[in-house]
């Protein structure tokens, strides 16, 4: 009877959970989903109350689950005026504002190559308007907006300007600021909030000198710290399934938490001094890790779990976890909606639910120590998997391999990575355990870089919650499949045939329309198109075609993601690639073409695109410097470069000196390619009488932003309007300006992030555009 009493606070975490992410995506509606919960959980308490059964659990669990839900809808009902007041002055402004902030969350690189981080607005202006509210919000800017730049950590108090944008629906942040007129730093982290700080960029400074990719993993596995995990790591990392590993999560506290109750107890500590040193120890860490959700998750189950250790009640871990989510659900019901709150608690509990019993059924097939340590991570990726389709709809096929290979070295790189970070006032001790820490980690970065480039890592899976579904029966098929005893038993051999099939059924139509999607791909397109823009989410890669000879303009920002439009496409061989500027979302998919590029056209380099053009041309690439008056021949097209000017330094590298290409003939329609330039040089580009309208086609710049000059695009007179964009993006792209620009000229739209994969041919009777499919707004072609 140990399991169902462990399974009774199960319902209160799901009720407290659905209720949180009812009322924060219907925020209006919370007052009267709290009210309405209110009245129902007291009814239900005088009704226990009343009754005189002799077992009052289910009630009791009725009435806490009630409860919980009150609570979480409460919250959201109690902060929603400050949040819209916030929002609809910050918004309704139409103009820069500033904002007074204090940074609560750390910085992360998006793919665009901007910044993002959390932050509790405190004052926010508009002119000469003010409004005094506390709401979070989250804050974009480019790097080099940010005014004494590394200063930017948690706890430092900043001025942020610029424009404010609607935040999804369901974010805590009540709006997002793109700080397009910088970020000031007015004070830094103070109190234990600048230790925290100064201790992480010491264990990243002492790291900074080792070699390979491990140096800059170790800061991620001791404190979450992922700032020096170059991108090819990052990516490779994600698509091993190892990204975990640099998430601090239930593990980190786990040994730390295991650490400190072993030394106190070593000391001759009681078991309430345990405790105590161990919650001592907890909060100093998260505070060191900074409070990310599955840090909070992980911390609250490891306080209760302490709280059971002093009751006398440990093993009771579902019990354990449910409380803790239940808990943080009503203490931030916007947790309901963070994938990286969701998966952390999965990936608990399926380890509480499933690793044993495939560990058992696993053991009858092989030695029981590696049936133990293979039934973790197998655990892990069959419940994590239907939410991470979801993201990225492709199934890691080496994943539980590489975390078998990687596991044992991550915890000797987390505790001497943390003990490394600890002794930053002994310069030569950190240094030593830093060397210390280098070795694990290096083996986990090998093992991630070795199983990606494995080939078929990444298996295409079905988009959506359709995918999420599909490998969510996959998953289940799998564990019954290993787990059911094997035996005469007619009702066990039906049960192990039917998951078998299902199994074999589904995986292999999502096989099947993965081949469709990359290597058969090709006889799903246009035999003969000329223009083919990929859909790689928010960044550019289009490819041109003419005479047997390609083109590639921009990269996009994830190398596997191009490599599947290559594949589908059928390309092979990139006779041009031509990169625009530097960012992530126009260059970070280099990987995948290094050693097929002939000819590489760029803008002017930054350090990561010197980086960048070595590489390719060290894989045999020849490299061109691009700037106004450079031409040649694609095929039997021909190319010329418009944009930036020879020799003019009025743009920085970025995307005001985005190369802009005119491309026509050889069976490509005349196209414009723009780059992300912004309005500013699209007015000088248009007054230099370089452009040759009209076009037929023009590849929309910077991803259809509001920043553009409506005069550039009356001049171009396009017929069809290419806008490169990833559905769902942050920046609220395609913009309702330009839209409306592209609309006033009749110029045909279509869309990446709508339509997919997008064609286009030349014929006698106009253009002809494919897509792959329909609008998912309208139903339009």
């Amino acid at each position: 009877m140990r399991r169902p009493a462990h399974l009774r606070l199960v319902p209160v975490a799901a009720a407290t959970w659905s209720a949180g992410a009812v009322a924060i995506l219907t925020p209006a509606a919370a007052p009267a989903i709290a009210a309405g919960l209110w009245i129902v959980a007291l009814t239900a308490v005088g009704m226990t109350a009343a009754s005189r059964r002799r077992s009052r659990v289910v009630p009791v669990i009725v009435a806490l689950a009630l409860a919980g839900a009150a609570v979480a809808a409460s919250h959201v009902a109690l902060t929603a005026p400050v949040r819209g007041a916030a929002a609809g002055f910050a918004i309704e402004a139409g103009r820069v504002i500033d904002v007074e902030a204090t940074v609560i969350g750390k910085v992360e690189r998006r793919a665009g190559g901007s910044l993002a981080f959390d932050a509790r607005a405190t004052r926010i202006t508009a002119g000469s308007r003010a409004l005094e509210a506390a709401v979070d919000i989250v804050v974009r800017v480019d790097p080099a907006d940010i005014e004494r730049g590394g200063a930017v950590d948690v706890g430092a108090v900043i001025v942020a300007r610029g424009t404010a944008a609607e935040a999804r629906p369901g974010e805590r942040a009540a709006f997002v600021l793109w700080a397009s007129r910088g970020v000031e730093v007015v004070g830094p982290p103070a109190g234990a909030m600048a230790v925290a700080a100064d201790l992480r960029h010491g264990l990243v400074a002492a790291v900074a000198g080792l070699p390979g990719e491990g140096a800059g993993l170790v800061p991620g596995l001791a404190v979450g710290d992922t700032s020096a995990v170059s991108p090819d790591l990052d990516v490779a990392m994600k698509q091993s399934s190892l990204s975990h590993l640099t998430a601090v999560s239930g593990a980190n506290c786990a040994l730390v938490v295991g650490i400190a109750f072993a030394v106190t107890a070593a000391l001759g500590g009681s078991r309430g001094a345990r405790v105590i040193v161990g919650l001592a120890v907890l909060g100093g860490f998260v505070l060191l890790v900074t409070p990310e959700p599955s840090v909070v998750r992980a911390a609250g189950m490891a306080s209760i779990a302490m709280l059971a250790v002093l009751l006398g009640r440990t093993g009771a871990g579902l019990a354990m976890l449910a409380l803790a989510v239940a808990v943080l659900l009503a203490l931030d019901p916007w947790l309901s909606a963070s994938l990286g709150f969701a998966l952390s608690v999965v990936a608990t509990a399926s380890l509480l639910l499933l690793a044993r019993p495939l560990a058992e059924g696993l053991g009858r097939a092989m030695p029981r120590p590696l049936a133990l340590s293979l039934s973790i991570p197998l655990a892990a990726q069959l419940a994590c998997g239907p939410l991470l389709v979801l993201i990225d709809p492709r199934v890691p096929l080496y994943g539980v391999a590489a975390n078998l290979l990687a596991g044992p070295a991550a915890p000797v790189a987390t505790v001497v990575g943390l003990a490394a970070c600890l002794a930053a006032p002994l310069p030569l001790l950190q240094a030593g355990l830093a060397g210390l820490a280098w070795l694990p980690a290096s083996w986990i970065a090998a093992t991630a870089t070795t199983v990606t480039a494995l080939p078929a890592g990444m298996v295409p899976w079905f988009e959506g919650w359709a995918g999420a579904l599909a490998l969510t029966a996959v998953g289940a098929a799998v564990a019954v499949a290993i787990a059911v005893r094997r035996g005469p038993g007619r009702a066990r051999l039906l049960l192990r045939g039917t998951s078998l099939a299902l199994v074999a059924t589904v995986t292999g139509v999502a096989l099947g329309g993965g081949a469709l999607s990359t290597v058969a791909g090709r006889w799903t397109l246009p035999a003969d198109w000329s223009i083919l823009a990929c859909d790689i989410g928010q960044g550019d890669a289009v490819l041109l075609r003419s005479a047997g000879s390609v083109a590639l303009v921009d990269t996009g920002p994830d190398p596997a993601a191009l490599s599947a439009c290559l594949a589908r496409a059928g390309i092979d061989r990139i006779d041009l690639l031509a990169l625009t500027h530097f960012d992530l979302d126009h260059s970070g998919g280099i990987a995948a073409v290094v050693g097929r590029v002939g000819t590489v056209i760029h803008g002017p380099p930054d350090d990561d695109g010197r980086v960048a053009i070595a590489s390719l041309v060290a894989a045999g690439a020849h490299s061109v410097e691009a700037s106004a008056g450079v031409s040649g021949s694609l095929g039997e097209a021909r190319w010329r470069v418009l944009w930036p000017a020879a020799g003019s330094r009025a743009f920085a590298p970025g995307n005001d000196a985005s190369v802009v290409l005119d491309v026509r003939g050889g069976g490509i329609p005349a196209i414009l390619l723009l780059g992300d330039l912004s309005a500013s040089p699209q007015r000088v580009l248009e007054a230099s009488g370089a452009l040759v309208p009209p076009y037929a086609v023009v590849k929309v710049a910077h991803h259809g932003s509001g920043d553009q000059d409506a005069g550039l695009y009356a001049s171009a007179a396009p017929s069809l309007a290419l806008i490169t964009v990833g559905a769902g993006n942050d920046y609220g792209h395609p913009r309702d300006t330009i839209l409306a620009v592209l609309e006033d000229l009749g110029a045909q739209v279509t869309r990446t992030d709508l339509h997919g994969i997008v064609t286009v041919a030349e014929s006698a009777a106009g253009l002809r555009v494919w897509r792959e499919r329909e609008d998912r707004v309208g139903g339009r072609r």
